[in-house]
């Protein structure tokens, strides 16, 4: 079975950083899109990092452009997503996911989701 586990949310203070990994099973980072996206209470879940694999570029939300990198680790099949000048406005559920076919954004169309991981970030 397909398994993704996110890992290394917690509570950090504003301007503050955090990295989270999620763990793949199942399947092989390197063939699938990968991705993560936020879910802050009372919203939509959104894209907030990927990489395409058909083109091989990362692609960011404008909202966190400059501030988080995904990069991942095809030895280990984990992706990773490093956070830094963290504020209120990130404070949400991170989930990674993976998706095959088309490239996309749009949380609806991707395959694959981990569990979620909290990050609440406070001053």
């Amino acid at each position: 079975q397909v398994q993704l586990v996110e890992s290394g949310g917690g509570l950090v203070q504003t301007g503050g950083s955090l990295r989270l990994s999620c763990a793949v099973s199942g399947l092989t980072v390197s063939r699938y899109h990968m991705g993560w996206f936020h879910q802050a209470p009372g919203k939509e879940r959104v894209f907030i990092a990927g990489i395409s694999r058909a083109d091989g570029n990362t692609y960011y939300a404008d909202s966190v452009k400059g501030r988080f990198t995904i990069s991942e680790d095809n030895a280990k099949n984990t992706l990773y997503l490093e956070m830094n000048s963290l504020n209120a406005e990130d404070t949400a559920v991170y989930y990674c996911a993976a998706r095959s076919g088309f490239w996309s954004s749009y949380h609806n169309v991707w395959d694959y989701w981990g569990q979620g991981t909290q990050v609440t970030v406070s001053s």
